[in-house]
């Protein structure tokens, strides 16, 4: 398999991009970083890993995991319609979570001049330009730049502060990405388009976009963003739990494209692509005039990577490939524990009736899951019982009745089919099995 830098150097070659930095994590440890390149695309300096590049929309996923932890915090709920701490927008029936998932039926762009290339307003002025629902919330999936400005001003509002300042404070600190700004450092690259049929470059201008800068204002190095690589694989650290950021994750809505299968998914700020040979990602793109990013994960697998480049024309298949060289051959066996007593006393066979179940026992609780794994779900403690994390019993309980059996959001699982020793809703037959 080529090396890395391979890789990199055929990405470089091929896109005729001005410069091209990646990097590739593994466990949360960076095991490759790299650049090719010079950061104005002609005689200027060489792009490193450590180069400042803009880095568009993966800006949202910050801005996601921001507006989760005031959620824990117990600051908003999803559900909360957005007018009821922002009263001032026109369409305040929208939930959090619709514009989070980019449900909410909000218009893609802002009114008025192309809002990446020229300064933008504040807040009020936003507001004053008319933003609009052209769908229905909660019928489809539409990407809302103008949605993450929304959610900007929430966390603004909320944390009384500026946006950067709190995603600063809340995750960039703990996290050590102190390399990722609100704005561009001097030696960071030049944004560039490329003239599409020879290699002439335009020079790309950059302002602060107001209240726009949500939905896609920062500034990173390959090195730096590896580490945001690392925590879409789930190493949250101290900044997210670890069931939030699941929450985060699963798709939510289908990005839909006639006559073709669907390719991605919306969670709740992250995007998610389904089925891979190590399961499946979770990342973002970015796109700003003159700069193209790319952050995607495989949390089963534990590896992520980045790349960066400046340059609006393209950006290749360099994540793929990374990703694929990077995927370990095989997963390390998890390591060996000892359940809990109260675990281990339900590991073995169960029945629903006459369906089998199986209940294998977890780190931090166990799975359970029928014959054909159909309704396979993990759950961990909570108060008196278990709570599901996933699948079909997300979200739902299961306790130990005092005769033993299993009550499942009302299905009653027994050590035997239909065991006469249990009582079953609706009775059984005095035949019993005949």
């Amino acid at each position: 398999m080529a090396s890395y830098d391979d890789l990199l150097h055929a990405e470089h070659a091929q896109s005729r991009s001005a410069s091209v930095a990646a990097a590739v994590v593994r466990d949360g440890v960076l095991e490759w970083s790299g650049a090719v390149g010079t950061t104005d695309g002609r005689d200027g300096p060489e792009a490193t890993a450590s180069t400042q590049y803009r880095i568009g929309s993966i800006t949202k996923t910050f801005v996601a995991v921001e507006v989760m932890r005031l959620r824990d915090e117990g600051r908003l709920d999803l559900a909360d319609p957005i007018g009821r701490h922002l009263p001032e927008v026109p369409f305040g029936h929208v939930t959090i979570a619709q514009l989070l998932s980019h449900t909410s039926g909000l218009e893609a762009e802002t009114h008025g001049p192309w809002w990446e290339r020229t300064p933008g307003g504040d807040w009020s002025a936003l507001i004053a330009s008319g933003p609009r629902l052209v769908h229905t919330p909660g019928t489809r999936f539409h990407y809302s730049n103008v949605g993450f400005g929304v959610l900007g001003r929430l966390v603004e509002v909320l944390r009384m502060t500026s946006w950067f300042d709190a995603i600063r404070d809340g995750i960039l600190d703990p996290l050590g990405l102190t390399g990722i700004t609100e704005h561009p450092t001097a030696d960071a690259a030049t944004g560039l388009s490329h003239h599409p049929l020879d290699d002439r470059l335009l020079v790309e201008p950059h302002h602060d976009a107001g209240a726009m800068a949500p939905a896609g204002q920062l500034w990173a190095g390959a090195e730096d963003l590896v580490r945001w690589a690392a925590f879409a694989a789930g190493d949250t650290g101290s900044v997210l739990s670890s069931s939030t950021w699941s929450e985060m994750v699963v798709p939510l809505a289908v990005d839909d494209r006639p006559g073709v299968p669907w390719a991605t998914a919306q969670g709740l700020g992250w995007r998610v692509w389904p089925g891979t040979v190590a399961g499946r990602q979770v990342g973002h793109g970015g796109s700003m005039p003159g700069f193209l990013a790319t952050l995607q994960a495989e949390p089963e697998s534990g590896t992520g990577v980045v790349v960066l480049v400046n340059d609006t024309l393209r950006i290749g298949d360099l994540a793929s490939a990374l990703l694929d060289a990077a995927r370990p051959a095989k997963r390390p066996a998890t390591p060996a524990f000892d359940p809990a007593p109260d675990v281990a006393r339900l590991v073995g066979d169960w029945f629903w009736g006459p369906v089998p179940f199986r209940l294998e026992p977890t780190a931090d609780g166990f799975h359970l899951s029928d014959a054909n794994a159909n309704r396979r779900s993990r759950f961990v403690r909570d108060g008196d019982g278990w709570r599901g994390l996933d699948t079909y019993y997300a979200g739902e309980r299961l306790v130990v009745r005092p005769d033993g059996a299993l009550d499942l959001a009302s299905f009653v699982l027994a050590r035997e089919p239909y065991d006469p020793a249990v009582e079953h809703p609706g009775g059984l037959d005095p035949r019993g099995w005949h």
